[in-house]
């Protein structure tokens, strides 16, 4: 594997193909629920690709969500203190070939009752805020917007400023909708409201999804619940 220094971050890595290889590269990341313009993230990375590469062939687009701890460390270890015996593995912050291996043995350490050299730097049930301040204040800012503030402000959009393939959240008859039309001009409207604990959600223009940018949830334009934590769909509404 082959990662830069520079940013924006740019990794690849080869996996064998048929007889021969793939050449996967990873990049252009983003907060999940962003409100930013993602439409180019792909178009970017096939950029870098036939830079390195003029010849390449571009098979496949794929995209997931990455935990990211306050202090970007992983939690590794004891569920809860409460719940002896459960042990959880994650924020691997995008180092999951790595991270998983260190999970393992500090977990296996943990049931065969030995003393791991790893295990505090990874506690699992730390909470240190003040240590991590400036992320902290960030983390309360997005979901205080997210449950309340961005609520309360009525959208400039309308349903007609919504183009073919573009979604956007728009005040409807008295009603807060999150509308996407597809590119036939069909219109799918739903509340944008994650189902987990009510955060207000963000269009994906890249995916075509609803993402939460609470805990990561995300919905398709149809309200179908894509990613956990959310594990409940939502309606869509006839217009």
């Amino acid at each position: 594997m082959y990662i830069n220094t520079k940013s924006p971050i740019c990794s690849l890595r080869t996996v064998p193909y048929g007889d021969t290889r793939l050449i996967l590269m990873g990049g252009s990341s983003h907060k999940t629920g962003s409100k930013e313009d993602l439409s180019s993230c792909y178009r970017d990375l096939e950029n870098r690709a036939k830079e390195l590469y003029p010849d390449a062939n571009i098979l496949y687009h794929w995209n997931t969500e990455d935990c990211i701890p306050l202090d970007k460390i992983p939690y590794i270890g004891e569920f809860s203190n409460l719940m002896p015996h459960m042990y959880v593995a994650t924020g691997f912050k995008k180092w999951g070939m790595t991270t998983s291996n260190i999970a393992a043995n500090i977990i296996l350490d943990m049931i065969m009752e030995k003393e791991s050299p790893y295990a505090k730097t990874f506690e699992s049930t730390r909470f240190h805020p003040i240590q991590n301040g400036t992320e902290f204040v960030n983390m309360l800012k997005q979901t205080t917007n997210s449950l309340i503030l961005d609520k309360l402000k009525i959208p400039e959009e309308t349903l007609a400023s919504i183009a073919k393939d573009e979604g956007k959240i728009v005040e409807f008859e008295d009603t807060k909708l999150g509308i996407y039309r597809d590119k036939e001009g069909k219109y799918f409207a739903l509340r944008p409201i994650c189902s987990h604990l009510g955060c207000e959600l963000s269009w994906n223009n890249l995916d075509k999804t609803w993402d939460c940018p609470c805990h990561g949830s995300r919905f398709s334009y149809m309200g179908k619940s894509l990613y956990d934590p959310s594990i409940k769909d939502l309606e869509l509404i006839s217009l």
